[in-house]
């Protein structure tokens, strides 16, 4: 199984970023998908996820209305639109898998982990 992230970069304040999660070698359709960030010398903090047929998805309050989650199980890749960026948005990204065909999404248990992107909001 792998899942490859990918989108990151430099972001201006303001600006935005889409960022991508790949699957392979699962079927992405029985899986929930989240993504988490991590700031240097921060917790991971959950970001947002959504259920396997993209009925539920889940904000966390300082991406609200900024950062919209989605998925394509025709390409098994999930997305991060990321809008209005801010400083604080500035951390490494990862996309994670849980094994649920729930109507809901949740952030744990995860089962699978993909190797994170950077993104950086500077101006």
């Amino acid at each position: 199984v792998q899942l490859q992230a990918s989108g990151g970069g430099l972001g201006q304040p303001g600006g935005s970023l889409r960022l991508s999660c790949i699957a392979t070698g699962v079927l992405f359709d029985d899986y929930g998908v989240a993504w988490f960030r991590q700031a240097p010398g921060k917790e991971r903090e959950e970001i947002s996820c959504i259920s396997s047929s993209s009925s539920t998805t889940e904000y966390a309050g300082a991406v609200k209305g900024r950062f919209t989650i989605s998925r394509d199980n025709a390409k098994n890749t999930a997305y991060l639109q990321m809008d209005n960026l801010k400083s604080d948005d500035s951390a490494v990204y990862y996309c994670a898998l849980q094994h649920s065909r729930s109507i809901y999404c949740y952030f744990s248990p995860m089962n699978y982990w993909g190797k994170g992107t950077q993104v950086t909001v500077s101006s």
